[in-house]
């Protein structure tokens, strides 16, 4: 029984072997791969550095116009009033978060289409047929993070 799983343990290697080589035997040995760092393009991005600071500002708004609003409220002594003011802040300030939110989301989904098509861009004017993000690779490839870093705005 042990004889047989260990043919077939032998067996199956070979065949894995086989089928690597195979598989790899249709690449050519020119083939390029690069190799980038998408968070380091990422942080050193202008334009990401830009709405980062976009969105700090408009955090500081946002915190400026809740306090407004609790302190105009702590003011009111009237109940029913009061409880308008809250109704009425509560609203307004859930309509600026949620605008904030979907303007940040677009811009960042624009950034992000931006610097792929800047890496395909120059990965191709370099001639590499293949690209892949840092933390995927293992071994090999060449870091072309600085080349593609440079057209990067």
């Amino acid at each position: 029984m042990t004889k047989k799983i260990v043919v077939i343990a032998v067996l199956a290697f070979v065949f894995g072997i086989f089928t690597n080589n195979f598989a790899m035997s249709n690449v050519p040995s020119s083939y390029k791969v690069g190799i980038v760092d998408v968070q380091k393009l990422v942080s050193n991005s202008k334009q990401v550095n830009v709405l980062k600071d976009e969105q700090v500002k408009k955090s500081e708004e946002l915190r400026n116009t809740i306090k407004k609003a609790q302190d105009e409220i702590a003011k009111e002594k009237d109940q029913n009033k009061k409880q308008q003011l809250i109704k009425k802040y509560e609203n307004d300030i859930a309509y600026i978060k949620n605008t904030n939110d979907k303007n940040y989301a677009k811009k960042l989904a624009e950034i992000d289409k931006s610097i792929t098509k800047t890496i395909q861009d120059e990965s191709k004017k370099a001639g590499y047929d293949l690209v892949l993000a840092k933390g995927m690779v293992l071994y090999g490839g060449e870091d072309i993070t600085n080349i593609i870093s440079k057209a990067v705005k």
